[in-house]
């Protein structure tokens, strides 16, 4: 048997025995034809070990599930000649194999793993979310961000995360929402959040709550509508339209979802949330443009000449305002980190819960000031004053 032989049955025999917890194969001879590279983990489920390797194509991910590691090895054994390195972690140690187009093979033990080091992918530490992790849900799955068996691959991690973290703010103020609500979300986009809080508030609160997703990209809504059907969800409903000219049945609503609803559709979700009277209003705003061309400020001109650092300011300046109109037409509004900065620069959610005291005079007052400084004047302004809510 040849060096290169040896050195390849050695890589394959160590997966075919399962002693192998994490690879990855990457530096394609053929770049055009190949994936760029491709990770292994090893991790525990609820039948065993299961792996999963996770190709990357581009933009693209895709993934591949063994529930043996001889059919894992198989699978290695028909990819890792395409490729110059190999990087894996096995028995206590990290392995590097390099391979030269001629067919020479390094193999090589580089460093002892920790001794605290797991064997396994710690799926069995999670954090306690609501929706946990390991427990099959069928829309998550059909989703394609949960596997049946209930684990999370790794490339669906965040927005499993963004998931679970979203329900926790709903979770917060799940006392204010009325058993038989009437909840609008505005600009539902892909639905996940929405199918998320249906299935929370349903489900897990057991509130016998009515939503309707609004998004103006009609093939966005059928698909998301055939989605509801087949996850059996016959309170949630879809409708394709623009929020500024929507109306729920009877003119009320008790809870309005906005999230990345883009520029001033945000305002007109929040002005429609407080002239129906809802109870809640969750809203994410993204693509603030609105202010960008109006901030003026003398003082700051240093920095609002940067276009980029004019861009961020505008934003901030945006929702701080939101956040004193909301005051300002009586709700106690919370501005909150919605999910880590890593995975989004659109990571603000505004939390309002209305208030049994009405306005905030002095919220007024603070955005009027605020909106003088910086000779801006936003959209809800115009909508809350038109609306007489302030």
């Amino acid at each position: 048997m040849s060096e290169k032989q040896n050195t390849a049955a050695r890589v394959l025999v160590m997966l075919a025995e399962g002693a192998v917890t994490r690879m990855t194969i990457s530096g394609a001879f053929c770049k055009d034809e190949m994936d760029t590279k491709i990770t292994i983990t090893a991790f525990a489920a609820s039948e065993g070990v299961t792996f999963q390797a996770e190709s990357f194509r581009g933009a693209q991910v895709f993934h591949t599930n063994f529930t043996t590691p001889v059919a894992l090895a198989e699978w290695v054994g028909e990819h890792l000649p395409a490729y110059r390195q190999c990087e894996f972690t096995a028995d206590g140690a990290s392995w590097m194999l390099l391979q030269s187009k001629k067919g020479a093979q390094t193999l090589r033990k580089t460093k002892a793993a920790p001794a605290s080091a797991p064997v396994l992918a710690a799926h069995d530490r999670q954090k306690p979310y609501l929706l946990p992790e390991g427990t099959p849900v069928p829309w998550l799955t059909a989703l394609g961000i949960m596997l049946p068996d209930g684990t999370v691959p790794a490339s669906r991690q965040k927005k499993f995360r963004q998931i679970n973290r979203f329900l926790e703010m709903v979770e917060d103020v799940a006392d204010r929402i009325p058993d038989d609500a009437c909840i609008i979300d505005a600009g539902c986009g892909k639905s996940y959040l929405t199918f998320a809080l249906y299935d929370y508030l349903r489900r897990v609160k057991e509130k016998k709550v009515h939503i309707a997703g609004l998004d103006l990209k009609a093939d966005v809504v059928s698909h998301c509508a055939a989605l509801a059907d087949e996850f059996g969800f016959e309170h949630l409903r879809f409708t394709a339209g623009d929020i500024a000219d929507y109306n729920p049945e009877g003119d009320k609503a008790d809870m309005v979802v906005s999230l990345h609803a883009c520029d001033i559709a945000t305002d007109f979700a929040l002005a429609n949330a407080v002239r129906w009277g809802a109870d809640v209003v969750l809203s994410v705003p993204c693509c603030q443009h609105e202010l960008y061309p109006q901030v003026r400020h003398e003082v700051l001109s240093p920095m609002l000449k940067h276009g980029i650092l004019k861009e961020r300011f505008a934003a901030l300046l945006t929702d701080a305002l939101r956040a004193e109109l909301l005051g300002a037409a009586g709700y106690a509004c919370t501005v909150m980190e919605f999910i880590d900065m890593e995975h989004t620069p659109k990571n603000l959610l505004l939390r309002a819960v209305r208030r049994k005291d009405g306005g905030n005079g002095q919220a007024l007052s603070d955005a009027k000031k605020l909106m003088a400084e910086m000779a801006v004047k936003p959209k809800l302004y115009e909508l809350l004053e038109r609306g007489g809510a302030l």
